[in-house]
């Protein structure tokens, strides 16, 4: 008899307490199919739990109580203490001072993560700014996860949905710095690191990635600007020469308008509008982001804290419950992906001795 697969492991953090990341949590465990083979751990205090299950009239949302992940009941959503403190919660209005709970919160998760109590991580929006103010000194959860992980490793933020996984050369800095940080080795860095994470957190064995330009039409043979043709194009050449299936560079407008998109496992983009506009055109509501190089696997909702609908309770849990099925789904390929590479021969091997009988 096999051995029965146990249910994963889910460490969530809070987001922003005033946002909508415990209104989608509580949502989405709301039903029990998404318990059957998840056990959720929701890093917060149950008192706040409580409040917004009051507030949002969620009735039908049970959740235990626990001090510590190991305590942890299967099918049901587990609120792990956090914090002591009584907090007021004010859904709606900009957190301030209530950030520290939410840096509580991620910080208690990446613990138990580390210490290997939960399985995979899933975070829930935060306010960067109030996040900051409140002592956190890291621009967001990306960067935050790469200095726990040891800080030298590339990483890459990967937005997933409906077909599409988009990649960012540059993250989280000012437009007019753009340019400058466009280089012909970091677009080769983050498409490496792209490639290597379809074929390992994605299942994508030989992938096919798509490298857009910067400037309008490419640069239009450099009338619209030279870094399309002088760092973009050789940065295609040498990852081809590298065994990577990198094509472009392909004017942003047109490719996502003629639907060239849907011929590639990845797209990289050169900054942040520009991929992640056309991917939220194409799949708000269900798209996650997924965080690829660390050795953990975190994902997180597409949207932000939703200040202008929190505690209304017409936050749509959709892109949270996408995100709790793509960190199960990543955790299930990266374990095959081990497998494959521990002993790639294995499978011609069982072939081979099928056929002798």
């Amino acid at each position: 008899m096999s051995e029965q697969r146990q249910p994963l492991r889910i460490g969530i953090s809070c987001g922003d307490l005033n946002g909508v990341g415990i209104e989608v949590v509580l949502k989405c465990f709301e039903d029990p199919r998404m318990l059957a083979e998840a056990t959720p751990m929701l890093y917060a205090s149950a008192k706040v739990v409580s409040q917004y299950r009051k507030t949002l009239q969620l009735d039908d949302v049970q959740f235990n109580g626990i001090a510590d992940a190991r305590d942890a009941v299967a099918r049901k959503l587990n609120v792990v203490g956090a914090w002591d403190e009584e907090v007021d919660i004010e859904p709606g209005k900009p957190s301030g001072q209530l950030a520290s709970f939410a840096v509580k919160s991620l910080e208690a998760a990446v613990q138990d993560l580390a210490s290997g109590k939960v399985d995979v991580l899933v975070t829930a929006p935060i306010d960067k700014n109030a996040m900051q103010q409140a002592g956190f000194a890291y621009p967001g959860h990306t960067e935050y996860l790469q200095h726990m992980a040891g800080g030298d490793g590339e990483v890459l933020m990967i937005l997933v949905g409906e077909g599409l996984r988009v990649g960012c050369v540059t993250g989280h800095i000012p437009l007019k710095d753009v340019a400058a940080a466009i280089t012909t080795d970091r677009i080769m860095a983050k498409a490496r690191l792209l490639h290597q994470s379809l074929m390992r957190d994605f299942g994508v064995l030989q992938p096919r990635i798509a490298i857009l330009g910067l400037n309008p039409h490419a640069g239009d043979g450099g009338a619209l600007g030279n870094e399309d043709k002088e760092r973009i194009a050789p940065a295609v050449r040498k990852l081809n020469e590298e065994g990577i299936a990198a094509m472009g560079p392909y004017p942003a407008d047109g490719f996502f308008g003629n639907g060239s998109y849907t011929r590639f496992d990845g797209v990289l983009a050169m900054y942040h509008d520009q991929g992640l506009a056309p991917f939220k055109a194409l799949s708000f509501g269900h798209g996650v982001n997924f965080t690829a190089g660390l050795p953990i696997v975190r994902t997180s909702p597409e949207h932000g804290t939703g200040l202008d609908i929190a505690g209304k309770g017409v936050a749509d849990e959709g892109s949270f419950r996408a995100a709790v099925w793509l960190a199960a789904d990543v955790r299930q390929n990266r374990e095959r992906y081990k497998a494959i590479m521990a002993n790639p021969l294995q499978p011609q091997k069982k072939e081979k001795e099928r056929k002798e009988g």
